[in-house]
């Protein structure tokens, strides 16, 4: 029985990760591919800007900060239609998400390429492991600052980490 219980909650967690990931919200560091059907010339890999925009050919500078990957694709096709092509289909995928950053009482604290479905716990794993002096249950996570609804929260081991998020293990003191 215990073993079903544990394969609903990594199905259920599973299904959250996935979910976020399709909420995304694009910021500066992201990596995308933008291909515009049956125009080459047009499409290609793209890193969104530190001021949030891309820039693309033809259409130049396409703001993208704060946005789903389906709204840029909207603000990508509103850009090409009419003026240069009557009927764009554009697609848009992201292929590196901004990375994470763990700080505080881990043994190798930094920034880590960002995975889906990464869990504070596995983040903790990636960067070594706690310290000795790691108070592990006041571990706080500050969500990146994409639209403004940043904001410091309480995490669990089992807290999904976003892209951009800043993890921070606390010292004890005993």
């Amino acid at each position: 029985m215990a073993h079903v219980v544990a394969g609903v909650l990594a199905l259920a967690a599973a299904a959250g990760a996935q979910q976020s990931t399709l909420d995304y919200r694009l910021g500066a560091g992201d990596r995308v591919r933008v291909l515009v059907y049956g125009h080459a010339d047009l499409s290609g890999d793209f890193v969104v800007d530190g001021a949030g925009r891309l820039s693309l050919p033809l259409i130049q500078l396409v703001p993208a900060q704060g946005l789903t990957v389906q709204q840029l694709e909207a603000a990508i096709t509103a850009k090409l239609r009419p003026d240069y092509l009557i009927n764009p289909r554009v697609s848009v995928e992201v292929l590196n998400y901004r990375p994470f950053y763990i700080v505080g009482e881990i043994k190798n604290p930094g920034s880590y390429p960002y995975v889906n479905g990464l869990t504070v716990i596995e983040a903790v794993a990636l960067a070594g492991g706690y310290t000795y002096r790691a108070k592990k249950d006041a571990v706080t996570i500050t969500r990146a600052r994409v639209v403004d609804d940043t904001g410091d929260e309480h995490a669990t081991p089992h807290t999904v980490v976003l892209p951009g998020d800043v993890i921070e293990v606390p010292e004890r003191f005993f």
